[in-house]
């Protein structure tokens, strides 16, 4: 098994305590960022940042869905990291001061262990670009919400 990583960013011209704090509002801001890949949606605990425990279904494409159950912690200042309970996934979410004056930079990097021989080829090809696709999504949810 290799390990796949998506990743993908945006500036948004905003504070990026602003943006940050959306992105950590699992129970009113995440929930409308989300595009249709995404059911179920359910917060279980917490729903601020560190201590959340979040679930959703991530149908990334017409014949994959991912039941998740995501336990969030902040390792340091400007980051949240989604660990998955149900897989190896572990998405991160780090927001930096981005080129400008009250500009943000959001990366969202997502890493697993794929599937190995033909099967695992395809995944490391093309899941990527699709979940990129998918961030890209939300980061442009996030901005049209946290711009002025």
């Amino acid at each position: 098994m290799a390990q796949v990583e998506a990743t993908t960013q945006r500036e948004i011209a905003a504070e990026p305590d602003d943006v940050f704090d959306a992105l950590a509002d699992y129970n009113e801001t995440r929930p409308k960022l989300l595009p249709e890949h995404f059911s179920e949606y359910e917060v279980r605990e917490g729903g601020d940042g560190e201590g959340t425990v979040v679930h959703w279904k991530l149908q990334a494409t017409s014949k994959r869905v991912r039941d998740c159950l995501l336990d969030v912690t902040e390792p340091s200042d400007g980051e949240l990291v989604e660990k998955d309970r149900n897989s190896s996934m572990v998405t991160t979410w780090r927001v930096t001061p981005g080129g400008g004056e009250k500009t943000a930079r959001v990366t969202v990097t997502s890493v697993w262990n794929g599937a190995g021989g033909v099967g695992g080829f395809f995944e490391r090809t093309f899941a990527p670009k699709g979940l990129a696709r998918i961030y890209d999504e939300i980061l442009t949810a996030l901005a049209a919400r946290t711009e002025k």
